[in-house]
């Protein structure tokens, strides 16, 4: 068990977060500790009742019923080190944005020390391509799974902004090579001066601040430190991505391909996916040597 406190960087709120193991085949499961009767909310495709700015669950997907928000980040962590059973004990509507990448979550879960279960992991195999499409010209945006015996994510942005311009706009990551931790979990959420205020105004982004988000101005970054990696922005677009497809509860195995894609679009293309019993079958690895490379075991502790 392990525990971290901070604040939402939408509602600025204190929140304290408990992580704690589950059996097997428990999946993710948030639990709201605050409220008078506690309230669990698994993780799953159906449960995302809203994607504008962060991804938010709520149980069966109901915007009246209690929710957590902004849970990609902690998923990706769990992703990326192969965790697909946590109770998430949480005393507040949203998970603690910490240093506003996924590090924060790596650290915690391999403090805690990760256990491996007595139960074969449960895959998802994409058999067919599933693509999702929205807007046209320079509005389009996509995002495709395709069959592939791994799991790698490509992601290409497109900002007219000079800072971004001048860093790697695509970036193609392989989860089976191990290096999540590395390459991707230390990429921080960014934004942009000229949205603060409308933001703010709207009840947003109380808890940000150049501690845990990337700050752009129109022509530069203004943290003192700069980028932690050369292309951070679409690396964090990646992160992203990994939790968001985290939340169909099963690893992938599949390629995904997105291009500006978001958390909207990529709970469309998993609703897609789900829509037609023929997109993929779910399977288990008795012999983890019979599993594509990296996706079997967990990720090394320190």
């Amino acid at each position: 068990m392990t525990r971290a406190v901070g604040v939402g960087v939408h509602g600025g709120q204190r929140v304290e977060l408990t992580l704690r193991p589950a059996p097997p085949n428990t999946g993710i499961v948030f639990r709201r500790v605050d409220l008078p009767t506690p309230v669990d909310i698994p993780v799953n495709t159906h449960a995302v009742c809203d994607t504008r700015l962060a991804t938010t669950l709520s149980p069966g997907g109901d915007p009246g019923a209690p929710k957590v928000n902004t849970v990609e980040h902690l998923l990706s962590a769990c992703s990326g080190l192969g965790i697909d059973n946590l109770f998430v004990d949480i005393t507040a509507e949203e998970v603690p944005i910490l240093d506003g990448s996924a590090a924060s979550f790596v650290f915690l879960l391999q403090g805690a020390g990760i256990a491996l279960q007595d139960q074969p992991k449960r895959f998802m195999r994409i058999l067919k391509t599933v693509e999702v499409r929205e807007g046209e010209g320079s509005s389009l945006k996509w995002a495709r799974l395709d069959a592939f015996e791994g799991y790698k994510l490509a992601f290409e942005i497109e900002f007219d902004h000079p800072a971004v311009n001048q860093t790697g706009q695509r970036f193609e990551f392989n989860m089976g090579l191990g290096q999540y931790k590395r390459d991707i979990a230390r990429a921080r959420t960014f934004g942009f001066t000229k949205d603060v205020e409308m933001m703010r105004n709207r009840g947003l982004g109380l808890g940000g601040s150049m501690d845990n988000v990337i700050v752009l101005d129109d022509t530069k970054v203004l943290n003192g430190g700069g980028l932690r990696y050369g292309d951070e922005f679409v690396k964090h677009k990646i992160l992203d991505a990994i939790g968001d497809m985290w939340v169909l509860g099963h690893p992938l195995i599949a390629a995904y391909t997105a291009f500006k894609s978001g958390h909207a679009l990529n709970n469309k293309l998993l609703r897609a996916v789900l829509a037609d019993e023929h997109n993929y079958e779910i399977v288990s690895f008795d012999d983890a040597s019979l599993a594509p490379a990296g996706m079997a075991e967990l990720a090394p502790a320190w």
